[in-house]
């Protein structure tokens, strides 16, 4: 069994995604990279056969007719042998420092017998056209260098949660966990954090700055206004979530109320989005996503709305929407997101 396996999954991304096999590219034979191109038009599947040829015993290349994001990281999930998995974003990188520092603390725990189900470390927002780069860490809320577990963790500021590009799952949770996210659908790596918690018992935090996630080009699905575009899809992994969160069953009261914060975060965006959009359509959803939370789940509905963020959503007429957007436009500075 390999120690770790990466997901890269691809669409028409030849343009960078030399730049992130070549990171994750490590002499021996303790990682697999599956790269899983979704369809692409473009040379990406050359590129991808060029290095499973030079690299056969790491690099796997698998062709797929377009499924969208979460389609290629359940192809990705199926085929892979590692211990572990985690998935890389074709325009993203690794820190070769941070990634030995990463193999040396997963080998450890192997050699050890000391298995766990979910490891942390930090990631770097690569933000085209900005000098200063801003670091997601995560050592103010979990223990370093030690197993711990849901208890033992502090609590998370507001704005501050768990991304795909900070998690390295055990393969076998995710397989264990029933994981499936939605074909055709962009934001999925929202679910892909979020549903296996539940599952999650044992945690490491690797307190290093591994993972490099790119932002600021104008087509990418962060972008706001491509967001705004596809707003139909955030919404449907936003209802998803809601209908995945059963707080009665979570036993942690500190999981607990993370889900409930990476709840609200998510619920946030997608009403600022709603109504940074300027369309009467648009605000029309923004009713019926928090008439449904309220229909779903009412004890979900009062902690999100009633709480500082969700009142400040629903501050009605054009000067609420108006200080709504400003204190958005302010996380944005702070946070450095798109």
């Amino acid at each position: 069994m390999k120690l770790l396996s990466f997901i890269i999954p691809c669409y028409n991304s030849q343009d960078y995604l030399d730049r992130c096999i070549s990171s994750l590219l490590v002499e021996g034979e303790e990682i697999e990279i599956l790269i899983i191109n979704d369809g692409s038009s473009d040379q990406t599947g050359m590129i991808a056969e060029d290095y499973e040829a030079k690299y056969p015993s790491i690099v796997r290349v698998v062709h797929q007719t377009n499924l969208g994001h979460g389609g290629a990281v359940n192809t990705g999930i199926s085929h892979a042998s590692g211990f572990f998995v985690k998935v890389v974003d074709s325009d993203d990188w690794v820190d070769r420092t941070a990634y030995q520092k990463i193999l040396a603390t997963l080998k450890k725990l192997i050699t050890e017998a000391k298995p766990v189900d979910m490891v942390v470390s930090n990631f770097v927002y690569e933000k085209q056209g900005k000098k200063h780069r801003k670091v997601m860490k995560y050592d103010k809320n979990f223990p370093e260098e030690r197993i711990f577990t849901w208890d033992d963790i502090q609590s998370f500021r507001k704005g501050q949660y768990i991304l795909m590009h900070s998690i390295i799952y055990r393969t076998n949770l995710l397989k264990e966990c029933q994981l499936r996210l939605p074909e055709h659908t962009f934001y999925v790596d929202n679910l892909f954090v979020f549903k296996p918690l539940e599952k999650v018992e044992r945690i490491y935090y690797v307190n290093t700055d591994f993972y490099r996630y790119f932002i600021g080009r104008e087509d990418q699905s962060v972008n706001e206004k491509v967001m705004i575009a596809r707003i139909d899809q955030q919404l449907k992994v936003n209802k998803l979530m809601i209908d995945g969160l059963n707080l009665k069953e979570i036993a942690s009261p500190k999981l607990r109320q993370y889900m409930l914060n990476h709840l609200e975060i998510i619920t946030i965006i997608s009403t600022i989005l709603l109504i940074r959009s300027k369309q009467k359509a648009n605000l029309q959803k923004k009713k019926e996503l928090w008439k449904y939370i309220k229909e779903k789940d009412m004890e979900l509905y009062n902690t999100i709305r009633y709480g500082v963020m969700g009142r400040l959503m629903n501050i009605p007429g054009h000067l609420g929407r108006s200080i709504t957007v400003s204190a958005y436009k302010v996380s944005q500075k702070i946070v450095g997101f798109n």
